[in-house]
């Protein structure tokens, strides 16, 4: 006997919702229900509690490297506004010393001294404003270097 789509009998886990067996009813077939909550549940609570935990020490990290900043930025601006105030009241001096110039040569004189005193004063102020910067980028580097260690230590 030749098989086709007639001759053929498919056998289903489908029974009638009323128990009878007429091509007219509606099928209930037997599926099986996953709980999904239940297979993925266990596995997505440790996650929840490490991104939680993962999170607070982002948290942590970030209010250290705030403070950190916060402090050497107020250090910073504070020695600008020294620095401005020294070069300030240095120009108002030079200003005093050429009015009384009496010569020519008097004024060359104050020019070429106020000139070096002038550069070795900026020199100066650029050391100390980068030695400044300098422990802006260590304090906050400081604090995310210590937090990949504790992440790394924690994942070995």
């Amino acid at each position: 006997m030749p098989v086709s789509d007639a001759n053929v009998k498919a056998e289903t886990n489908a029974a009638p919702l009323n128990g009878t067996a007429n091509g007219n009813e509606n099928f209930k077939f037997d599926i099986p229900f996953f709980n999904i909550q239940a297979i993925f549940g266990d596995l997505a609570a440790p996650a929840a509690t490490r991104a939680k935990a993962n999170f607070e020490q982002m948290k942590a990290t970030s209010e250290e490297i705030t403070e950190a900043l916060r402090r050497r930025a107020a250090d910073y601006s504070t020695k600008v506004i020294e620095i401005s105030n020294t070069n300030t009241s240095s120009a108002l001096e030079f200003l005093s010393q050429l009015a009384d110039a009496k010569s020519f040569a008097d004024l060359v004189n104050l020019s070429t001294a106020h000139g070096r005193k002038t550069f070795e004063a900026a020199s100066a102020q650029n050391r100390e404003l980068w030695d400044l910067a300098q422990k802006v980028a260590t304090e906050t580097a400081e604090p995310i270097k210590n937090s990949f260690k504790r992440v790394l230590h924690r994942a070995a």
